[in-house]
C-alpha cells in the first residue's frame, strides 16, 4: 500500500502539514518496500484549485491512502472516485501517523469543507 501525507519538511519526522493542497512537500510511503519518496508539491503555489491538483499528483503518485488533517470538498471528489481512503491525521510526525494507520488506529476523515479558494500559505 502507498501512502500520501502533506508535510512540512522532506523527513519522517515532519509535522503534518495543516494545508493539504498548499502543502510545501508530500511524502509518499510505501508499506511492502518500506521506502519514503519526498516530492515538491508544485500546485502550492497555484493561484486557484490547489486541491484538485495536488489530488491528481496524489493519484499519479498511485497512492491508495491519504492521511491529512483536513481537505476541501472538491480535492475529496477526486479521491473518492478514485476509491482513495482518506483519514484524519493526529498530533504527532508522519512516522507516527504512518504508525497510527497501520496499527488501524486512525479514523476516516468525516468532515470535509468547502475549498479555501485562493488562500496562501504564508
Amino acid at each position: 500500500m502507498k501512502i500520501a501525507i502533506p508535510v512540512n519538511e522532506k523527513t519522517l519526522n515532519s509535522s503534518v502539514s495543516a494545508h493539504f493542497g498548499r502543502a510545501p512537500y508530500f511524502l509518499i510511503y510505501d508499506t511492502e518496500t518500506k521506502e519514503s519518496a519526498f516530492m515538491d508539491n508544485a500546485a502550492s503555489t497555484s493561484r486557484g484549485g490547489a486541491g484538485i491538483k495536488t489530488a491528481q499528483v496524489i493519484l499519479d503518485q498511485q497512492a491508495n491512502a491519504l492521511i491529512t488533517p483536513r481537505l476541501g470538498d472538491n480535492a475529496a471528489d477526486v479521491l473518492e472516485a478514485a476509491k482513495i481512503e482518506i483519514y484524519k491525521s493526529i498530533e504527532g510526525s508522519a512516522e507516527d501517523n504512518i504508525n497510527a494507520l497501520l496499527n488501524k488506529k486512525l479514523a476516516r476523515l468525516s468532515e470535509i469543507h468547502p475549498g479555501l479558494h485562493d488562500h496562501r500559505n504564508k
